[in-house]
């Protein structure tokens, strides 16, 4: 009953009766609003980064393998670094390395970033020679 007896007022005098104690946030909302909202897009802007580092170095994971497994089968250097750059990110590096009946395949990339952020990752596989 008090809240239609408060909206009869309200019609009969054009203004709004007396607020309703406790309720008035006086701006709170938005003082609070204007703190979490860009704290948020950092946040997403931080896991947007994570994800891209992390896709880069499972790249390079991935391109490491594929050199090892070709230097294994007895393929050239110079074709295992061109398999493993076919796999791996753009800009990438490949170093093949062989020691006694092992083959150690390293790839790494920039993964993206602004200024500090941009870091090296790189992915390393190791895989010993068939018929040795």
């Amino acid at each position: 009953m008090p809240c239609k007896e408060r909206w009869r007022r309200r019609c009969a005098s054009g203004r709004d009766p007396a607020p309703v104690r406790g309720r008035a946030d006086g701006g709170y909302v938005t003082a609070e609003a204007a703190i979490v909202i860009p704290a948020l897009v950092a946040l997403l802007g931080m896991l947007l980064w994570g994800l891209g580092a992390v896709a880069v170095q499972t790249r390079c994971g991935d391109a490491a393998r594929t050199g090892a497994r070709a230097a294994a089968r007895g393929e050239s250097e110079a074709q295992v670094r061109s398999v493993a750059s076919a796999a791996a990110p753009e800009g990438a590096e490949v170093v093949v390395e062989r020691e006694g009946p092992l083959f150690r395949v390293t790839v790494a990339a920039g993964a993206p970033g602004p200024g500090p952020l941009g870091m090296r990752v790189d992915g390393e596989a190791v895989a010993h020679a068939e018929g040795s």
